[in-house]
């Protein structure tokens, strides 16, 4: 048992809710006798969500449940507090002797702003702070043009991405070998269960992290059905760190480009929202700020309950609300619904999937709907707006995904279309047009894609 005067690392998780294959933890348990692992509920997180069952808080409290068992297992423990950070490292201070406390890197505002206060806390208690690359292969400056400054467009990023990829850029670390230097605090543990922060528990299973070599294989050729099981489902384990990124970049290297392509694509955005953090809520291309937005809460409604008469949006949109999840095809053709059908503004639409998305992380939440809005690095082109009856046909064409998530599409009290798909097409495009008129806009296309 820990004897308060014994000194002590302590082991910050947060997106890394792993035990194996951990750069921080490995770190912690390497050089130090004694650590001490951690996790906090943050109340400045968890006090701005409206839901008081969301599925993101019984995702990683289900995940810290069979972390805490295997730690019990070795006759260990995890400790878990709810509050701010500052008032959990207080605590911690002040009850035992704190030497370092470790941690792994965080990339977004809140996160940076929240270990820099941390930071200046435990210094001025005498620890020190460490963290480290963990849930990137490459983070923030690492991969730049030739002249150090950040890639602003996907290709040639991902290229030099993978010219600088080495074998060790994705070696695991064997955290097992030092596991014996974790420390129990039995008279002072505790874990706190869902009912003790007043959130309800829903019962949602957490979605297994699985890496089926089948459904790799055939992952560029299956990807945009909707219907069908072909995506590795591992979103919400790698937003919240309970799978290795090393492990998965190794595998999909090994098994198919494209879905190490999606890797790459999560990379990108985080070294976008770092390097251009105005991107959070301004576009990325400022002349897209000229775009004057409609200010229709009730079409907002209707898009966010699955009612726009649209029944490939309606059932994206009532999959989403359902399980925290939609397919990525169809999260694009929703996104561009909102955005160039209705005309309403893609932040509107960005905080309704931060609030719904299982798998929500800023940095791929606000570059993708950027995409679609057209506003971002590089974006589809504002010209090019999905027609959602095409992409039904050419992505579900025997209507399995609709007839799941929006089964009444041919009830007579269905809705109507909102808009005409045509009329709506030709708005959004003269809409755009003359907002950047004169601030360099594409030229109109000379033929139809397969966005039309």
């Amino acid at each position: 048992m820990l004897a308060v005067n014994d000194p002590i690392a302590v082991f910050w998780l947060r997106r890394d809710l792993r035990l194996h294959d951990n750069r921080g933890l490995y770190r912690a348990l390497a050089e130090n006798p004694r650590v001490l692992p951690i996790f906090i509920f943050d109340r400045c997180i968890l006090d701005s969500l409206e839901d008081r069952a969301d599925k993101r808080v019984n995702f990683i409290h289900q995940t810290l449940r069979s972390m805490q068992e295997r730690l019990a297992e070795a006759g260990s423990s995890l400790w878990t507090f709810y509050g701010t950070p500052i008032e959990a490292f207080r605590e911690l201070t002040n009850r035992f002797q704190v030497s370092a406390v470790y941690a792994n890197h965080d990339y977004e505002p809140y996160a940076i702003q929240r270990d820099r206060q941390v930071g200046e806390l435990l210094r001025a208690r005498g620890a020190r702070f460490h963290t480290f690359k963990d849930q990137v292969v490459f983070e923030r400056g690492e991969v730049v043009s030739g002249s150090g400054k950040p890639y602003t467009v996907f290709t040639p990023y991902k290229n030099k991405w993978l010219q600088r990829l080495k074998e060790e850029d994705m070696a695991s670390l064997d955290t097992a070998s030092v596991a014996n230097h974790f420390v129990k605090v039995s008279k002072t543990f505790t874990f706190i269960d869902l009912p003790d922060m007043n959130f309800q528990t829903s019962g949602t299973p957490i979605p297994a992290p699985s890496i089926d070599e089948p459904t790799l294989r055939d992952y560029e050729r299956n990807r945009d059905f909707p219907a069908l099981d072909a995506t590795s489902r591992l979103s919400v384990h790698l937003r919240f760190g309970s799978v290795s990124v090393r492990e998965i970049a190794r595998k999909a290297r090994a098994v198919n480009q494209t879905w190490l392509s999606e890797l790459i694509w999560r990379e990108f955005f985080m070294q976008i929202l770092h390097h251009f953090p105005h991107v959070v809520d301004r576009p990325f291309k400022p002349k897209y700020d000229r775009i004057p937005w409609r200010d229709d809460k009730v079409a907002l409604e209707r898009w966010r309950a699955g009612r726009t008469g649209y029944p490939i949006v309606d059932a994206g949109m009532r999959e989403l609300n359902q399980t925290g999840f939609m397919h990525n095809r169809v999260r694009m053709i929703t996104a561009s619904f909102l955005c160039k059908h209705l005309l309403l503004d893609w932040r509107w639409g960005e905080s309704y999937f931060a609030k719904k998305l299982l798998d929500y992380d800023l940095s791929a939440n606000n570059g993708n709907w950027q995409w679609a809005a057209g506003c971002g690095c590089d974006a589809a082109p504002y010209f090019r707006v999905f027609n959602p009856w095409r992409q039904t046909e050419k992505f579900d064409p025997d209507l399995r995904y609709v007839k799941k998530w929006a089964p009444d599409h041919l009830d007579a009290d269905y809705p109507r279309p909102m808009v005409d798909h045509a009329a709506a097409r030709a708005r959004a495009i003269e809409t755009y047009k003359r907002a950047l008129q004169g601030q360099g806009a594409e030229p109109l296309p000379q033929q139809a894609s397969l966005f039309d």
